[in-house]
């Protein structure tokens, strides 16, 4: 009889993407299969049944997907944190390091109320950089951080270390080993 189907099972490795000596982990093949990505936002939010979230505050881009979905089965608002320039209006902005440069997201100044219960979603925890810099805006705001849910983290890169140490609650899914 054969095993049901985890979350890991439904997610494509693809090596040397975007370049050699990468393992790229592909979420497409999860969000394109109605029971996995029934799983995954089933298994994303089982861990907070009960607990009061007021918004759901997706990374971008892929966080878009999971945190729209989840923040319709919570029946609560949505938050994108996008790359810098891609949100009209009036924003804050938070800057994160990169393996070589670095990055700013930001988020609309008028998204998240001081006291709202936020539950912060991406597809994939590695460095943590994009996720501790989507922290740092929703702290901004006054925002209090129920959780930081992942469907993947990789370990070996100490993502979820740095969200620890940051007081952070982390939830993943699954892990894959290497970068």
């Amino acid at each position: 009889m054969p095993r049901n189907k985890t979350v890991k099972d439904y997610i494509r490795t693809i090596p040397d993407f975007p370049h050699e000596g990468i393992m790229f982990r592909d979420v497409t093949t999860l969000f394109g299969d109605a029971r996995g990505f029934r799983i995954t936002i089933d298994q994303l939010l089982s861990p907070y049944a009960g607990e009061r979230i007021d918004k759901v505050v997706g990374l971008e881009a892929r966080g878009f997907i999971l945190g729209g979905a989840i923040a319709h089965q919570l029946s609560v608002g949505f938050v994108p944190i996008r790359k810098k320039g891609k949100l009209p209006g009036n924003t804050i902005e938070q800057a994160y390091a990169l393996e070589y440069g670095e990055a700013v997201m930001e988020v609309h100044d008028d998204a998240i109320q001081a006291g709202e219960r936020i539950l912060m979603v991406d597809d994939l925890l590695a460095t943590g950089g994009t996720a501790e810099a989507g922290i740092r805006l929703i702290e901004r705001m006054g925002g209090e951080i129920v959780s930081c849910a992942f469907v993947i983290d990789l370990p070996e890169l100490g993502g979820r270390k740095k969200l620890e140490a940051l007081g952070m609650d982390v939830h993943t899914l699954c892990e894959f080993e290497g970068a």
